[in-house]
């Protein structure tokens, strides 16, 4: 009796411990889940955030691409412009030294007329003096003709000849 009594204070004393761990289990088993559905669910956020980040890097690198193809196209565009502007700029100062050029040419050719000009006008005043020279010498010689032919009635009847001088212009044709 003391036997059977004892099995059963350990055989309850064996369920309580049984009931007591499988309690225990339950509630550490209960509590893993609700730690697993917790962790399950941060690992779908976790999911979906990396995969929106994912999307976000998608579209940042499409975009970061574009802007890519534009600015080199724009390093293309400014680099032709450049090359344009400086041939512009080459062929400018092309025609600006060939107008110095022709400055200086036509400043050479002022000066050539300007000379031939001033040439012809020293022969001018000295062809001017000369003439007034002879004029005088014609007016001398008149005067005697006419004082000498106070004797010949024959030659008075001839009209008096009378000089005139008108100067002339010269201009000179290159």
């Amino acid at each position: 009796a003391a036997l059977r009594e004892l099995r059963t204070q350990y055989e309850a004393l064996a369920a309580r411990n049984l009931q007591a761990a499988e309690d225990w289990y339950r509630a550490r088993c209960a509590r893993l889940h609700e730690r697993a559905a917790r962790s399950q669910e941060a690992v779908r956020a976790s999911r979906r955030e990396a995969g929106e980040c994912r999307r976000q890097l998608q579209a940042r690198l499409v975009e970061m691409e574009s802007l890519r193809g534009a600015h080199q196209s724009l390093e293309r565009q400014l680099q032709e412009l450049e090359e344009r502007h400086n041939a512009e700029a080459a062929g400018l100062q092309d025609t600006i030294g060939q107008l110095q050029d022709d400055l200086r040419n036509t400043k050479n050719e002022m000066a050539r007329h300007l000379r031939e000009y001033q040439d012809l006008l020293n022969v001018k005043m000295a062809l001017d003096i000369e003439i007034a020279a002879y004029r005088k010498l014609l007016e001398g010689e008149e005067t005697l003709f006419n004082m000498g032919s106070i004797g010949l009635p024959s030659l008075n009847s001839l009209p008096s000849p009378t000089y005139s001088f008108q100067p002339r212009s010269f201009s000179s044709s290159t």
